[in-house]
């Protein structure tokens, strides 16, 4: 039986960000700038809340960019998975995966290069990894220049000729038909007959193909040669066939389950399973798997990001995807899998062929990173693996109701090869200011004027309230160094955490040290010398 496992406390160990460094996206050699400190431990929770206000971790290294500063800032996004509806390009790729499993089949010239981020940046002594992945999607379509060329188009048009199309197609209004049964009628305009060449005649059934035709004339014969049933032969005889097929159903959208589980046949020629796998050299799946999933991570940083042998080795990967400060936990009403960080395993047939990190936390799964075999790109597996994702989120969710959202890391509107991650909707931006969440459709525009928005539009509104209320107390470590070292923190980085304590914010100190005496008197804040 499993144990919950809960610590009381996150240690951790600020850096100053007071210079800047080159940035991934735009590659400015000194654009760049972020807070960051590294995690030794840290509880679901206190992480939980930390990318609330903007925070992410890479390995142990948790950052947060200083978003009016930075070249290219970088807004927290969360994706809905109870209201997700796949797009079409989504379907595509799902449609894609099904086939390949069962026949075997490979769709070429459908994959455009996938966007993909920056390579890792090194921040603190040239050993931290500073920017989180996920890694992708593809053959997404712009739609704003073909409409903006369609409406070019119809401009062109002269005024009159619209006008002569509206009078063809708007009967006069003594024509009406009547809606309804039970309510109030309503009058709709009958379209009249078209000129010759000007399309359909909407006042006519529209044309019913063959097929059906000969379907209806059979059914009636046989209704006709059959004794018990002539009665109603003569009925249809009487009756002449229905100027309409009979109406569809309502066309619902498939939900993401079902295109992602559809029904393969028994002789199937793949075997695609999932496995979740926690990051704990403990764990006997996870031990014994690293070999194959260390090469998998080599072959897929020389190929795709082209990283030289020495960059992408056994200490780099274990750094940055291997090793995490989050502490297990497996509280009863948490998901069956418990919190902490994982590994998706992607298996097909008897090989890894992609891994997707992530980390389940109280209110949402968040993912760190994906790599993959190259050899298998044209299964699109960045899209296949975030709607995967999506789909287990949903899945947690049905367990522990208030997990329900899906973290997709940072959304970059500057950058072209980030902006990827907005397709996946409906989903919701940071406001880097007030730290309430948006609806992105509400963010375009407002990023499409300046890099750097605050979403909130009510002037008077301040920082959420509501975060950190279940936060304990935080103990900083720092080793080798003085008690003035170790006090070397802004105001306003120790406001930004609020020492992960309840209404440590409302104390407005004056001063740094005003700061650490009111944490260290109430108990919030305690140092643990090495």
């Amino acid at each position: 039986m499993a144990s919950c496992t809960a610590l009381s406390s996150s240690i951790v160990e600020y850096f100053q960000g007071d210079g800047f460094y080159r940035c991934g996206y735009c590659k400015n050699e000194s654009g760049s700038r972020s807070n960051g400190m590294w995690a030794h431990s840290m509880t679901v929770q206190d992480y939980q809340d930390l990318i609330d206000r903007g925070w992410r971790r890479s390995g142990k290294y948790v950052y947060k960019p200083v978003m009016n500063e930075t070249c290219c800032p970088q807004y927290t996004i969360r994706c809905r998975p109870l209201q997700f509806q796949p797009s079409k390009s989504h379907k595509k790729v799902l449609k894609k995966m099904l086939k390949f499993l069962a026949k075997g089949e490979i769709s070429k010239g459908n994959c455009e290069g996938e966007p993909m981020e920056p390579l890792m940046e090194d921040t603190v002594a040239g050993d931290i990894a500073l920017i989180n992945k996920l890694d992708v999607q593809c053959g997404l379509r712009k739609l704003g220049d073909n409409l903006k060329e369609s409406l070019e188009r119809e401009e062109k048009k002269g005024k009159s000729a619209k006008k002569a199309e509206s009078r063809e197609l708007i009967q006069s209004q003594d024509k009406r038909v009547k809606l309804g049964s039970g309510e109030p009628a309503h009058s709709v305009a009958v379209p009249t007959a078209p000129k010759p060449g000007k399309g359909a005649d909407l006042s006519k059934p529209p044309c019913r193909k063959a097929k059906e035709i000969r379907k209806e004339r059979k059914r009636l014969k046989l209704m006709q040669q059959n004794p018990a049933g002539e009665r109603e032969g003569l009925q249809a005889q009487q009756e002449p066939p229905p100027l309409f097929p009979p109406e569809a159903k309502s066309n619902q959208p498939k939900a993401l389950e079902d295109l992602l589980f559809g029904s393969l046949p028994e002789n199937a020629s793949h075997k695609l399973e999932v496995r979740l796998v926690p990051v704990s050299f403990e764990d006997p799946e996870f031990k014994s798997s690293f070999s194959q999933s260390l090469s998998l991570y080599v072959k897929y940083q020389m190929a795709i990001h082209q990283d030289s042998p020495d960059e992408c080795g056994k200490t780099e990967f274990t750094r940055f995807l291997c090793s995490s400060p989050l502490e297990a936990e497996t509280p009863p009403n948490g998901p069956d899998c418990g919190y902490g960080s994982f590994h998706q395993q992607y298996w097909l047939d008897d090989k890894i062929i992609a891994v997707g990190v992530i980390d389940i936390l109280p209110y949402c799964v968040s993912s760190v990173y994906l790599y993959y075999d190259p050899d298998y790109s044209f299964l699109s597996l960045g899209v296949y693996s975030a709607l995967r994702e999506i789909a287990f989120t949903k899945q947690l969710h049905e367990k522990t109701p208030q997990l329900s959202y899906y973290y997709m890391g940072f959304y970059i509107h500057s950058c072209p090869k980030m902006k990827y991650k907005g397709h996946y909707r409906p989903s919701d931006l940071l406001c880097p200011e007030t730290y309430v969440w948006v609806p992105i459709e509400q963010c375009l525009p407002a990023l499409e004027n300046s890099k750097y928005c605050r979403f909130n539009q009510d002037p008077k509104a301040e920082e959420n309230e509501d975060l950190f209320l279940n936060a304990e107390s935080l103990e900083l470590s720092r080793a080798h160094h003085a008690v003035l070292s170790v006090l070397n923190i802004t105001v306003q980085t120790l406001f930004e955490i609020r020492l992960l304590s309840c209404g440590f914010r409302k104390l407005k100190c004056s001063s740094m040290l005003e700061c650490i005496e009111h944490a260290v008197n109430r108990g919030h804040l305690r140092f643990k010398w090495q």
